[in-house]
């Protein structure tokens, strides 16, 4: 049963390799939607096929279907690009980084810093990828619908995983792949990584993604799926049975992930969400429910869920101190090299040698390695495409105003685990996020073209 999970990353990336030289580059979202959320367990499991010889090529997929079809959407571009201020500041991110490559600045040599640029500055070519396709070719409803169903698979697993209290990854030969790859070896209770448990003992499970957190910041992503594809003209928020399902799962998720920036930005997603469509009713449930939580804690709740609440809170507990030393140790890299320490000096070049630089923070990761004025850049890009989703969602109908209440909800639910973790890392979300920026930026450069035409759009 296992090899279903290779076969689905290796599978779809053929599948959209092969769409893609067939001239449909809309098909690169299926291999994002089938073959990245079981990137790191398919891994696992063909190093533990015996296929570690080739996993440079495996690892690989993403990067090279991103560029395929980006130098294919350029190649046959017929119209000028009308950049607008995001896409400037994407192309001034993505060189500002880019010339770190070269200065002689940190420890690493320029296959390593080539790797950090990788992990640091690839998301503005799948950006680029999503800006430049043709937003009549791809169908929301269809691979809104199809994430979903993802994501209720997802869920499957993960009450498998409880219900015999074993992680999946203990099959997988996860240990032995990030031992082999990545220099790491097995940790806690569980021969995994300390990811997989909490600093009180309670397991963490990840369902087929690469870990709990990633499940956690997953789950956020669905649930900003689930909002946008089923919110009506009107504001009316209205399930069908697979919203109703995929709902239940997100729940499901969010819970046992014990991801705590996760869980938290999971209810704050809801809160903007019934505050921006008008749902009074959502917002007295909300607040009654915050009330009711309040009490349970300060007065009923015992044990190790109150345990892990207190230390969250106050930030006793190991997972929380650990967080604040690295925040520290970043920002006083930055402080006192406001324009970097070098590429591969913070992140997962260097933590893979044990010589890592702050971290569990995205913007600590980028200002350690390229300075101020990279992380600026990168809190401009992002509050852009913030601004660019609510305008659209306020000013447009249709198509344009699902993508961008997904873009929204999902940019607000990422702030919090932004500050706690390297959030580009996680490859699902990444990607697809990106994606879907750059074609909601398309979509409103030419929206009163596509009215006409986006309702007669074929399921792809």
């Amino acid at each position: 049963m296992l090899y279903i999970i290779p076969c689905a990353y290796v599978f779809s990336f053929l599948y959209a390799l092969y769409q893609l030289i067939q001239q449909k580059p809309q098909y690169i979202l299926r291999f994002f939607v089938f073959g990245l959320p079981v990137y790191i367990t398919a891994l696992s499991i063909l190093n533990q096929m015996g296929l570690g010889s080739m996993m440079t090529l495996f690892q690989g997929f993403k990067e090279i279907i991103v560029i395929s079809a980006l130098g294919y959407l350029i190649y046959n571009q017929t119209e000028r690009i009308q950049f607008t201020i995001i896409d400037k500041l994407l192309i001034a991110y993505f060189i500002y980084t880019g010339i770190y490559i070269l200065l002689p600045l940190g420890n690493y040599g320029i296959v390593q810093k080539l790797l950090a640029f990788k992990s640091l500055s690839f998301f503005p070519l799948i950006y680029f990828t999503g800006r430049l396709i043709n937003p009549k070719l791809v169908n929301l409803k269809t691979n809104f619908s199809i994430i979903l169903l993802v994501s209720i698979v997802a869920g499957v697993v993960l009450l498998g995983e409880n219900l015999v209290n074993t992680h999946l990854q203990t099959y997988t030969g996860y240990a032995e792949y990030q031992l082999r790859f990545f220099d790491t070896e097995p940790s806690g209770n569980f021969g995994l990584s300390w990811t997989f448990e909490t600093s009180n003992g309670l397991k963490r499970f990840a369902s087929f993604y690469g870990g709990p957190l990633e499940l956690g910041v997953n789950t956020i992503f669905t649930l900003a799926a689930i909002l946008a594809l089923y919110t009506q003209t009107n504001f009316s928020f209205k399930l069908d049975n697979l919203g109703k399902l995929a709902l239940l799962v997100s729940v499901l998720s969010i819970f046992l992930a014990i991801s705590r920036a996760s869980l938290v930005s999971y209810f704050f997603v809801i809160y903007v969400y019934a505050i921006i469509t008008y749902k009074k009713q959502w917002l007295q449930l909300f607040y009654a429910g915050a009330t009711l939580v309040t009490i349970a804690v300060l007065f009923y709740l015992q044990g190790d869920i109150y345990d892990l609440i207190i230390s969250t809170i106050n930030f006793t507990d190991n997972s929380s101190a650990f967080h604040v030393l690295q925040w520290l140790d970043g920002i006083e890299a930055i402080s006192a090299n406001p324009l970097g320490l070098g590429l591969g000096m913070s992140g997962r070049v260097s933590g893979a040698v044990g010589d890592n630089i702050g971290g569990e923070n995205q913007l600590v990761i980028i200002g350690v390695q390229a300075g101020i004025i990279a992380i600026l850049l990168y809190i401009a890009i992002y509050i852009g495409l913030i601004r660019l989703a609510v305008q659209q969602f306020k000013a447009k109908t249709g198509k344009i105003r699902q993508l961008a209440l997904c873009v929204l909800l999902v940019k607000i639910g990422m702030i919090i685990p932004t500050f706690t973790a390297n959030t580009e890392s996680y490859i699902y979300i990444a990607y697809i996020t990106w994606f879907c920026a750059g074609l909601l930026n398309t979509m409103s450069l030419y929206q009163s073209e596509l009215n006409s035409e986006i309702a007669s759009i074929t399921n792809q």
